[in-house]
């Protein structure tokens, strides 16, 4: 493994760290001897290069695939076009051949040959109209042309492959789900559908990458989409739970239920009234309810209206067939799978609400946003994902989970529980912390701004905000804040453009990729944003010198699945604020840390402006999760950090003369810009 890893890693970045060599030979023991493995890797330790390695070795001696899933697009990319290519290259030599690689997503990413070809109803004629001697009428209907013209000549129909890209309606338009395909043996274009060709390919390889959500998929609803394997790579394991949490959850409202009903009459000539009555009597009860959770049972009113959204859908379900054989189109399948797809969805959500499972967490939302009355919607989703984890992953195959962030104040004994590895009749798995490469007390200050009060519902207050000017100031901007709330980075934006002279972007003043771009272009810029900034900004250097968060990020009190499970925990004899809100809090800190120091020359601070990181009992767990920086609550300490960190890189980093003094050799140590390793 050590000479493989050495070429591998020879044709792409340098020369194997310990970190590196210590993951690839856990993951290969995981892959040869068949136990579970959970690996912690920090930023830097090239941890992708660390398990494809092993991966395409397991992969070509024993004549099977391994799959690889991802949680992001951006991870996906940098394994399928950038990592993988070389390594095959590099490895075909030493492996005896060269390895095959595929990428399979879900059927929505690929265009459908039988949908253009006229075998699905058109659902907005308009857009497919002729164009006038001018051209298209619209930019809809021109990106709908240049989709048609696009398939022509695509290998793949891969949607992320058109660029530029299309809205989602356009797509729409040349796309359909799982549940409106036709099938293999039912659609006249299976041998050139580019989603089966995907999956044909993907049989014939030894690597295939996918997603977190179509791993779900295949193992909990036995479609079984991708080939048969034994081994499967989970990066960015931390997401894992929460993806395959939403791949299990659903929603029901009055509108879908209506658009459900109109798409089974104008389709298939569905005779679907009772199914449209149902819809009118929930969307009365609907608005009988606040939004929040249901507690045990549905409130009887709102289960008769969804138990008639079922009986609704069943019977319209029943005539079908009938229906669609009396219409004289050239589409008739397609036409029965688009209502029967739509039906299907209805009648699955509402039969799983009125079963009140003890394992489901049901909930209203009401939301304002957009036009017209508040939308609400009612939500199910599973009250815990760790049995189904255990019984449909762990128990198939041989699992290795990594991520930057797996342990949880200190420990893999949280992220184990909420895989389904814990217990006494939990498979047997490892625990690895690979470490990082960083000098994290060297590059970095933990700061923790004791001396603030606590943060309260209206956010930080002029304390927090003082502080915030004052640490920006002295960093010259390079500043990234982190907020647990659009209201609250907002709030702190408005007044950071009113106070400093350097340019401050939000969240939402722009698409995130072009705020980020921005962001990392300018060295003075601020970006402020919530959550997926929290863990989507990978910017080195000087431009992001300062990581400000304002509270630690516990679960909202009124979030319906966080307080379920907390509950859950708590009536089992065990602390729910600890197994629940602390561990989800710990895991976002260790995400908005580890956007500071990204490669071996970042000096920077982390400044978590919520007093009860020092002072509260459980503070000590959740710094277990932080990466090691130098900590200190003195604000002075870290302004002469900041102002010299600023210096050194508008003057071309040069490092100060040595002191004495422990703490300012601490301060210069993190402000000498390059470190010599």
């Amino acid at each position: 493994m050590a000479h493989l890893l050495s070429v591998a890693v020879g044709a792409i970045d340098g020369t194997p760290r310990a970190g590196q060599q210590q993951m690839a030979n856990a993951v290969m023991t995981a892959m040869d001897t068949g136990e579970h493995l959970l690996v912690q890797a920090g930023t830097g330790t090239g941890k992708s290069l660390a398990y494809l390695v092993p991966a395409l070795r397991h992969a070509v001696q024993n004549g099977e695939p391994v799959v690889v899933s991802t949680a992001t697009l951006a991870l996906q990319a940098q394994i399928v076009d950038r990592d993988l290519p070389l390594l095959v290259g590099a490895l075909a030599p030493l492996l005896g051949r060269r390895p095959e690689v595929a990428l399979v997503k879900g059927r929505a990413h690929y265009a459908c040959r039988h949908k253009l070809a006229g075998g699905y109803p058109i659902e907005e004629p308009a857009l497919f109209a002729a164009p006038a001697a001018s051209g298209p009428t619209s930019s809809l209907g021109a990106a709908v042309l240049r989709l048609r013209e696009w398939v022509d000549s695509s290998v793949t129909g891969d949607r992320s492959e058109l660029v530029p890209g299309v809205p989602d309606q356009a797509w729409r338009q040349v796309s359909v789900t799982a549940h409106e395909c036709l099938g293999g043996q039912r659609c006249p274009q299976a041998a050139t559908c580019f989603s089966e060709l995907s999956r044909a390919k993907a049989r014939e390889s030894d690597i295939v990458v996918t997603n977190h959500a179509f791993l779900a998929i295949d193992a909990f609803e036995g479609r079984a989409m991708l080939p048969d394997h034994q081994v499967v790579v989970i990066d960015e394991a931390h997401e894992l739970a929460d993806r395959v949490t939403g791949v299990i959850s659903d929603q029901l409202s009055a509108t879908s239920v209506s658009a459900a009903a109109g798409a089974a009459a104008r389709h298939a000539e569905v005779d679907s009234h009772r199914l449209t009555d149902a819809a009118a009597d929930l969307g009365s009860a609907l608005e009988d309810l606040e939004g929040g959770r249901f507690p045990d049972v549905l409130p009887e009113a709102l289960h008769r209206a969804v138990a008639a959204v079922r009986d609704g859908a069943r019977e319209a379900l029943t005539s079908l067939p009938a229906a669609v054989a009396l219409l004289d189109t050239g589409s008739n399948q397609g036409a029965q799978q688009l209502a029967r797809g739509a039906l299907s969805e209805i009648f699955d959500v509402a039969e799983r609400l009125t079963k009140e499972s003890d394992e489901d967490v049901s909930w209203l939302t009401v939301s304002d946003y957009g036009p017209g009355a508040p939308r609400r919607v009612l939500q199910v989703a599973p009250l815990s994902v760790a049995d189904l984890l255990r019984e449909r992953l762990f128990t198939e195959r041989t699992v290795i989970l990594t991520s930057a962030t797996l342990t949880v104040g200190g420990t893999f004994d949280a992220t184990a529980e909420a895989l389904g590895l814990a217990g006494a009749d939990a498979p047997a798995w490892q625990g690895l912390d690979a470490g990082s490469p960083f000098d994290y007390p060297k590059q970095g200050i933990g700061y923790v701004a004791r001396h603030l009060p606590p943060p309260g519902r209206d956010g930080l207050g002029s304390p927090g905000m003082d502080e915030i000017a004052a640490l920006i100031e002295a960093a010259g901007g390079r500043t990234l804040g982190l907020f647990s709330s659009r209201r609250a980075a907002e709030a702190a934006a408005d007044q950071m453009r009113e106070r400093l002279d350097v340019p401050v972007l939000c969240q939402g003043d722009d698409a995130t990729p072009t705020l980020m771009a921005a962001f990392a272009a300018d060295p003075p810029t601020c970006l402020f944003g919530t959550l997926s900034l929290w863990q989507g900004v990978d910017v080195p250097g000087p431009t992001c010198q300062l990581v400000i968060i304002d509270r630690i990020p516990f679960p909202r009190p009124d979030d319906p699945l966080m307080s379920a499970r907390a509950t859950a925990v708590t009536r089992a004899g065990g602390n729910g604020f600890m197994s629940v809100s602390a561990s989800h809090a710990a895991l976002l800190l260790a995400q908005g840390s580890g956007r500071l120091i990204r490669t071996a020359t970042d000096r920077g601070v982390v400044a978590v402006l919520d007093s009860r990181l020092a002072t509260a009992r459980y503070a000590s767990f959740l710094r277990a999760s932080l990466p090691a920086f130098w900590p200190t609550t003195d604000s002075d300490v870290v302004l002469a950090a900041l102002r010299r960190l600023d210096a050194a890189a508008c003057c071309g980093g040069d490092a100060p003369p040595a002191n004495t003094d422990p703490v300012t050799r601490a301060v210069q140590a993190i402000s000498a810009v390059p470190l010599q390793d």
